[in-house]
């Protein structure tokens, strides 16, 4: 009798396990993390419903492998193709508040563009926002290893920190010891209207220095404008265009090719003039280090000949 009990009573036991909802996920205790606006963000749990709102860092949840937890991101990004496929909230810097609310997110990666008021009223609504802010290669890599800290995925963090770390280092163990005479003069540009172009205080003069050149517009701070004489006297013996980004396309591109004021700087004598994709080389994510390569290519090609 007690063995017919006992089995009834094992019976019942697997049924009940059967038949319970699956266990949330939570941490064991709230965890609190600064993100990089310097603002503590507590969670109570892994996060199962993510909304992106930036293409990187919709990059960088992507390749730590949490697509199935993004529920929505922006009309702009576009990478890698599954991301099309995921319901927007609307633009990058005009996110749709009460979208973002319907789909009941338990975390909300945000951007520096959104400091000033989406942040705000995400958070009025009761919503977990985490913002990055990356302004260098290394802050880059540390919004990644935050982002895996936050959702689970710190494994897959360090994995892809520790890839693009190599990466980078590939390319700076044959740049690092280039002398001054060596490193050709370079003029990044972003845009041909009101030429504009990055400072000394930007990641793209990293990717130049790390690359082995020197940006002639070191001195200027952020993404300046910056005269034609100004470019025409520094001389470039390099020129890399931003290309493929909205209705601009190439433009900068057939402007530092063609503009007839520049057919006497170096880099166009000598027929160096290159372009990167700007949705490589100015979003911080995880494809920041194929932007530099593709600067490394193009500034030092001896350094970096193609297979």
């Amino acid at each position: 009798m007690r063995l017919v009990t006992l089995g009834i009573f094992v019976v019942l036991l697997s049924l009940f396990v059967a038949c319970a909802p699956p266990v949330e996920e939570v941490v064991s205790s709230p965890m609190e993390v600064t993100d990089q606006l310097g603002r503590v963000v507590k969670l109570d749990k892994i996060p199962e419903r993510i909304i992106s709102l930036s293409p990187s860092n919709t990059e960088i949840l992507f390749a730590l492998g949490l697509a199935d937890k993004v529920v929505a991101v922006t009309d702009y990004c576009n990478f890698p193709p599954e991301a099309k496929q995921k319901p927007s909230i609307g633009g990058f810097s005009t996110p749709n508040i009460e979208e973002v609310v319907a789909l009941e997110p338990d975390l909300i990666l945000a951007a520096s563009i959104h400091k000033e008021d989406v942040i705000a009223k995400l958070e009025g609504k009761g919503l977990t926002v985490f913002a990055l802010d990356p302004k260098t290669l290394d802050e880059i890599l540390e919004a990644i290893a935050l982002v895996g800290e936050i959702t689970g995925k710190e494994e897959e963090a360090s994995q892809l920190v520790t890839e693009m770390s190599n990466r980078i280092k590939a390319v700076t163990d044959k740049t690092d010891g280039l002398p001054e005479a060596q490193r050709p003069r370079i003029f990044y540009l972003t845009w041909h209207e009101s030429l504009r172009t990055a400072g000394g205080d930007t990641w793209h003069e990293e990717l130049i220095v790390k690359a082995g050149g020197i940006n002639i517009a070191h001195d200027l701070t952020g993404y300046a404008m910056i005269s034609l004489e100004t470019v025409i006297a520094a001389n470039p013996q390099v020129i890399i265009t931003g290309a493929g980004m909205g209705t601009g396309a190439d433009l900068p591109l057939q402007f530092a090719k063609t503009e007839e004021r520049l057919r006497n700087v170096d880099a166009r004598i000598n027929n160096r003039v290159y372009a990167v994709p700007t949705d490589l080389s100015g979003r911080p994510g995880p494809r920041i280090v194929n932007a530099l390569e593709q600067f490394a290519e193009s500034i030092h090609p001896e350094l970096f000949k193609k297979d």
